[in-house]
């Protein structure tokens, strides 16, 4: 990306605001961060400014290789403007988007303060914000912006048959297991019931709310797609079912959570959604089977991964040889 240094060049940032974001005219830079980069990829690079008045305004710039991605600015615009700005009476919001920088393959946003949800997962007296994220899955569903893509079970189950046989070469010895797991979970999706599609976030987990105070803010909407509204509360409920046994040594531990977000939106929506639920739930563990191994810090878990993916998928495990 050699734009990129660019974009990092403070008199360069100050020319490139001043002519194409309005809502920063006439404010002077202080400080400039990348916060994530994957080099080829994509980069989020942070800006902190200071406004006439003295007030600061900052906000999160991102970068695509590939091309400025107009699709997730003019979706979170529509949002923006379809009930999810900072005044919304729900208390539900996306950041605000503030422009796009063309030369750099660049939208950006308005950062918001808070904390991301999964440092809510292991306080105490936080069973409401389970609810609050239920309803916000719900009110995404709701927005029928119309998606440009879709994900089906089969783009589902097509992941997996990916990652898996990845798995089983970076370990040979868990071939058989693996393999069993994979049949399972295809076996699983395919006799799962497809209900109802809409815009779905198809990221949904933790990290992706920011909570600050009574308003909730939903961010990093890039797989915004059609799909089973099912699949945004599985996927959440996965993930929180595999930071708790990273985290505490027990999948069950934060149960608590998994049922009040569950059960509200169930309310929101219909019982007939809680089969699928539960089958995305199981099918986001069996990835994280491979995400393990990506990370160094996780591979001692990939075993016990595994051990809870065979329990929900009933596979019945005499012998691990």
């Amino acid at each position: 990306m050699p734009f990129l240094s660019a974009a990092l060049d403070p008199l360069e940032v100050q020319q490139r605001f001043t002519h194409h974001l309005p809502i920063v005219e006439n404010a002077q830079l202080q400080k400039i961060q990348v916060i994530r980069h994957k080099p080829g990829r994509r980069c989020l690079i942070e800006y902190e400014l200071l406004n006439n008045h003295g007030q600061p305004i900052t906000l999160i710039g991102k970068i695509r290789a590939k091309g400025t991605d107009f699709n997730s600015y003019e979706l979170q615009k529509s949002l923006w403007q379809k009930g999810f700005a900072d005044d919304s009476a729900d208390g539900i919001s996306v950041p605000q988007p503030v422009g796009i920088i063309p030369e750099w393959q660049m939208w950006l946003q308005r950062k918001v303060q808070g904390a991301i949800a999964t440092q809510f997962l292991t306080q105490t007296n936080t069973i409401f914000l389970a609810k609050l994220i239920a309803e916000v899955a719900h009110k995404l569903h709701q927005t029928n912006i119309p998606p440009r893509r879709s994900h089906t079970m089969s783009d589902e189950l097509r992941i997996l048959n990916e990652r898996i046989p990845l798995v089983i070469q970076q370990y040979p010895e868990l071939k058989k297991r693996l393999e069993q797991i994979l049949a399972a979970s295809n076996h699983l999706g395919e006799n799962t019931p497809e209900l109802k599609n809409c815009g779905i976030h198809r990221d949904f987990y933790p990290d992706q709310v920011i909570i600050n105070g009574s308003r909730l803010y939903l961010i990093d909407l890039d797989l915004y797609c059609e799909g089973n509204p099912a699949i945004d509360i599985g996927n959440f409920i996965g993930h929180i079912k595999e930071y708790s046994l990273r985290i505490l040594g027990n999948s069950e531990a934060l149960s608590d959570w998994e049922t009040a977000l569950t059960e509200r939106f169930l309310q929101l929506t219909s019982d007939k959604f809680n089969t699928a639920i539960q089958s995305y739930v199981t099918l986001t563990l069996v990835r994280h089977i491979h995400i393990s191994t990506q990370f160094l810090e996780r591979r001692p878990f990939t075993e016990a991964l595994l051990n809870l993916c065979e329990q929900r998928l009933h596979i019945a495990v005499l012998n691990h040889l």
